[in-house]
Formats: C-alpha cells, sequence, structure tokens
C-alpha cells in the first residue's frame, strides 16, 4: 500500500489530542421560534484559534458529524454546530408554519452564530478569548453545504417573492462544501423540486476560497443528473478553489456523518481519512498559511495505486 495512504488510514484512530466540547449552547432566536442550539469543541489546550461553523444535513443534529468536528477540533480548531430546526431532534410537525422557510431560519442560523461569537465567548469559558475572529471558515455536508455556501457568496432565489438571497459575508475567509447540491430547474428531480425548491444555487459570485468534495459516486435521489451534478459549486463559481473528487465516495464520503449513522452507505475509513486529512491541510492552509500541511496531504491523498481520489485547482 502506498506509503501515504497507510499515514492517512492511521490517522482514524483516536487523536490522544486533549479536547472539550460544551453542548448546548443556547442563543436566544426568538424569530425562529425555538432558540438556536450550539454545540462548542476546541483543544483544551492553545491561543488564537481559527474557527470552523459547520452546518449539518437534513435531519441531523449538533451531535453529529464527529468524524469531521473530532478530528478538525483535535487540529487545533474551534468547531462550532448548530441544530437547524429540520433537525429530527426537534421533530417538527409537517404543518408547522416554519416547514416551507426552514432554508431561511438555516442560513439566518449561520448569521447568528458570527454575530453572536462575544456571546458565544461567555458562555463557554474553555474558549474565553482563545477564539482568533480574523480566522474563520464556514463548512457544510448537503443540505448544510448549500447552506454555507450563501456566506462564501453563492445566492439563490426566494421561493416567496422571487427576490436574491444574497448573505455574501466578509468575516468568513475560506470553505469547506462536502456533497453540496448543483444548479436547479431542469436538474432537480421530482422530489427534489417539490420539497426544495430554494435548491437552484448560482454560484457566479461565490469569490471566496473554498475546498468542494464530491463522490463519483454520488447518485442521491435529488437530481435526474449523475454524480457531476455535484461538482458545480466548483464548476461554475470564481476564484481560488479547490475539488476533491472521491473515488468510489457516495453521499456520506466514507462516513463524514458518524459510522453509525444510517445514511452511510459507503463506510471506509481510507476513504474518510482523505477527507479528514485534506480539509483539515485546505483549511490550514488558507487560515493559518501552512501550506506544507495542504501539499502532504494532497500527496497523501492522490497518489500512488491506492489513492482515493483526484484534486483539481483553479
Amino acid at each position: 500500500m502506498n506509503q501515504h495512504v497507510n499515514q492517512a488510514a492511521a490517522r482514524i484512530k483516536p487523536s490522544t489530542v486533549p479536547v472539550v466540547s460544551f453542548a448546548p449552547v443556547v442563543l436566544a432566536a426568538p424569530e425562529r421560534g425555538d432558540d438556536l442550539h450550539l454545540r462548542v469543541s476546541a483543544p483544551a489546550a492553545g491561543d488564537n484559534l481559527p474557527v470552523i461553523i459547520f452546518s449539518h444535513g437534513n435531519g441531523q443534529s449538533l451531535y453529529g458529524y464527529g468524524p469531521l468536528a473530532n478530528h478538525w477540533t483535535a487540529q487545533g480548531f474551534v468547531v462550532i454546530q448548530p441544530t437547524h430546526l429540520d433537525s429530527r431532534m426537534l421533530g417538527l410537525a409537517q404543518d408547522d408554519p416554519r416547514r416551507p422557510d426552514i432554508w431561511h431560519f438555516r442560513e439566518q442560523d449561520l448569521v447568528h452564530i458570527l454575530d453572536g461569537l462575544d456571546e458565544i465567548e461567555q458562555s463557554v469559558a474553555q474558549v474565553r478569548g482563545r477564539i482568533d475572529r480574523s480566522r474563520i471558515a464556514v463548512a457544510g455536508h448537503s443540505w448544510g453545504a448549500q447552506t454555507a455556501s450563501m456566506l462564501l457568496g453563492a445566492t439563490h432565489t426566494d421561493p416567496r417573492d422571487g427576490s436574491t438571497v444574497d448573505l455574501a459575508d466578509a468575516r468568513i475567509k475560506a470553505g469547506v462544501l462536502f456533497a453540496i447540491p448543483g444548479t436547479g430547474g431542469a436538474n432537480l428531480s421530482e422530489f427534489a423540486a417539490k420539497n426544495f425548491p430554494f435548491m437552484d444555487p448560482d454560484f457566479s459570485a461565490m469569490k471566496t476560497p473554498a475546498l468542494i468534495v464530491a463522490g463519483d459516486n454520488d447518485h442521491g435521489r435529488m437530481t435526474t443528473r449523475g454524480p457531476d451534478w455535484w461538482t458545480e459549486a466548483y464548476e461554475l463559481s470564481p476564484g481560488e478553489k479547490a475539488l476533491f473528487t472521491v473515488f468510489g465516495g457516495e453521499h456520506s464520503l466514507g462516513g463524514i456523518a458518524g459510522y453509525e449513522a444510517a445514511e452511510t452507505t459507503d463506510e471506509s475509513s481510507a476513504r474518510l481519512a482523505a477527507v479528514q486529512e485534506l480539509s483539515t491541510a485546505y483549511l490550514r492552509s488558507r487560515l493559518l498559511g501552512d501550506d506544507q500541511a495542504w501539499a502532504q496531504a494532497l500527496a497523501a491523498a492522490t497518489e500512488g495505486p491506492n489513492a482515493q481520489g483526484r484534486v483539481d485547482r483553479k
């Protein structure tokens, strides 16, 4: 086996770096009908820590995505995970009047976190005074990736009135988008068109640097297209971008939502390790200037007979 892949697979083992995690951190959010609950995780030691705000996929919660959140935290990041209104934890009734606007509440959750960083720090003694506000990234999976992309500069039509929703935020310096849906219209399946009418992103103004991660075997029920649909955020956006196409990867990209999660259909420790390492190295490069980590992770993920994927850059 390729030495790089051996090294990457070894990283799937539990980290020995002490970390702390606090939940729930509660931010008042009267406009959404339920306060916003967060999980805040950080390495036990260190200062001037960069931040990753992570938006979960449909139905998940602040307790999901341990393979990503725990890994990032052990590598020196503060990770903030909200529970959006679509979470199965909340059990929102099908006739709840907020359901048609969950996309809106999701996006506002991320803005609320950015605006509430002072309150978050004061609520969690373990991170008080340790956050570097100049180094903030946003990340997300599936619907969460579309949610996160809005702060990177993507836009979409508001299905309520036809206006353009634009939430680009200069506080966000980089992003990682896992299995992000592509453009709408005829590309949407009947199911998606009925249930997610806002899913018509425009990536033409998504200028903030980002890593897009897509599986070359992701045949979800959201689109009439194939796996290439999940790469459009890379293909159609300007600025510096990277695309990690995961060989054999399905929608959970080896298990990012958690090995025990029912939606993981392509469980693979090597695949997951490559996704963990490459996403971490990308954010270290963008937020901390650690280009050596990016070069090493790139080689580990893409070189040799056991390469886990390929990376395109522009």
